[in-house]
């Protein structure tokens, strides 16, 4: 009887513990739903990490920000903004073009200092102006 109850709890426990893990660490995240934690323009993130490439992944790694700047390049499914900030979008937008001022959400993935570029992926547009 007793044994029976300790392999109750031990299940329930680790029932649990899975559930937690799954919630916050599983299953697909939908960063075009949630609320950006930055807003920057892209000049300002970028002299973030060339001064500090450490503190600015623990500020920004996979979190979603919200990111202001001037497309260099557009294609059907990335849009690279002020030469730095590639973004991977989630879905493809024909209204996004060359010398456009936008603003993109995305989830910051990782920084290439040997590019000088911060990668963002499942990019949504907020705003062009």
């Amino acid at each position: 009887m007793k044994k029976k109850l300790i392999l109750t709890i031990l299940a329930i426990v680790a029932l649990g513990i899975f559930g937690y893990c799954y919630v916050w660490y599983g299953g697909a995240r939908n960063v075009s739903a949630e609320d950006a934690v930055f807003n920057v323009n892209s000049k300002s993130i970028i002299a973030e990490f060339d001064a500090d490439i450490d503190k600015s992944n623990a500020k920004y790694l996979e979190k979603a920000i919200a990111i202001k700047g001037i497309v260099s390049k557009a294609d059907q499914k990335q849009v690279i903004l002020d030469n730095t900030i590639v973004c991977d979008l989630k879905e493809l937008d024909p209204a996004i073009k060359e010398d456009l001022e936008i603003t993109l959400k995305g989830r910051v993935v990782g920084y290439d200092d040997l590019m000088g570029e911060i990668k963002l992926d499942e990019c949504t547009v907020i705003n062009n102006d």
